[in-house]
């Protein structure tokens, strides 16, 4: 019989910064440096978020949440966990720490190209609500999307 795998959340550690930086790498162009995570760990209104399956790190998200406002910095699953619920599981966590800490909206910018992605911010009720032209590397587009946190996720 096959196990189910058992996924949970927790704030980021600088002990999970290598596994951190090595996600980054395999799901972005332009990946963020150690340092940025670093920030993300010690900065007062950044609430990074890992998901952990036993005891490795398979995703992560950042969070900043300021006054009304929380915004999705960064979001990634390890590739062939993708697809298996774990961004879903994160973005619920989100969700909640924003709430927590009183915001009203949550935003993000994702690829115009990041089909799936986007396909799952809507599922969650993310609306577009603007674009950045050639935001990304001088080359692609940014969707900017927004939700109100209250609703359910």
């Amino acid at each position: 019989m096959k196990s189910i795998p058992s996924y949970h959340v927790r704030p980021m550690t600088g002990d999970d910064l290598d596994a951190v930086v090595a996600i980054e790498a395999e799901s972005y162009a332009s990946p963020w440096h150690c340092e940025h995570f670093q920030n993300e760990i010690t900065a007062r209104y950044s609430w990074p978020l890992v998901a952990v399956e036993d005891t490795c790190v398979i995703g992560y998200v950042c969070l900043m949440s300021l006054f009304e406002e929380a915004q999705i910095l960064n979001i990634a699953v390890v590739p062939d966990r993708r697809g298996r619920g774990v961004a879903r599981m994160l973005l619920k966590e989100a969700f909640c720490r924003a709430l927590e800490e009183g915001a009203e909206v949550m935003a993000l910018e994702v690829r115009a190209s990041n089909s799936s992605a986007i396909a799952l911010y809507e599922q969650f009720g993310f609306k577009q609500v603007g674009m950045r032209t050639r935001y990304y590397d001088g080359t692609e587009d940014a969707i900017l999307m927004e939700k109100r946190v209250k609703e359910n996720p």
